[in-house]
């Protein structure tokens, strides 16, 4: 069975714009580079031919795993969900307890996951915790840290 990417519209949306532009622009650039350095002569000690084989063979790898992940996404639809729970696509404004330092996180599926523009993986501990959960809920979430209290404050 293949691997499922749930995934919000505007997630995939992001992927195939990324699989275009490195379609489109950047298999371009490298065969290029790869023509430059190849006048240079010498390929066993040409860095700059190694150097933008290495990309061709990092773009190409990137290339299969985006049209894989476009091919089983799965776009979540929160329609069904009540608007006070929280899931996938959604973003939770939480307190920790007792200090009150507020977190907002977007949880999104883990093709998506993006942690310093606060998305968060389906499959991290803090969105496996909180999904499913209503407003105003206390919840505890594990974290490799240890274990933090929280309490659900909004949900958008």
């Amino acid at each position: 069975m293949e691997k499922v990417y749930p995934m919000t519209l505007e997630g995939k949306e992001k992927l195939e714009q990324e699989l275009e532009e490195l379609k489109t622009v950047k298999r371009k650039e490298i065969v290029e580079r790869i023509k430059i350095a190849r006048s240079f002569g010498d390929l066993s000690e040409n860095s700059e031919y190694e150097s933008a084989k290495d990309e061709q063979a990092f773009v190409e790898g990137r290339i299969t795993t985006l049209e894989n992940m476009i091919r089983f996404a799965q776009i979540i639809d929160n329609n069904n969900v009540s608007k006070d729970e929280v899931s996938i696509g959604r973003t939770v404004t939480f307190i920790e307890l007792p200090d009150g330092d507020e977190e907002e996180y977007t949880i999104v599926g883990s093709a998506e996951a993006d942690p310093f523009s606060g998305k968060i993986s389906n499959d991290s501990p803090i969105a496996k915790a909180l999904i499913g959960r209503k407003l105003n809920d206390t919840v505890v979430i594990s974290t490799p840290g240890g274990d933090m209290e929280v309490r659900i404050e909004k949900i958008s």
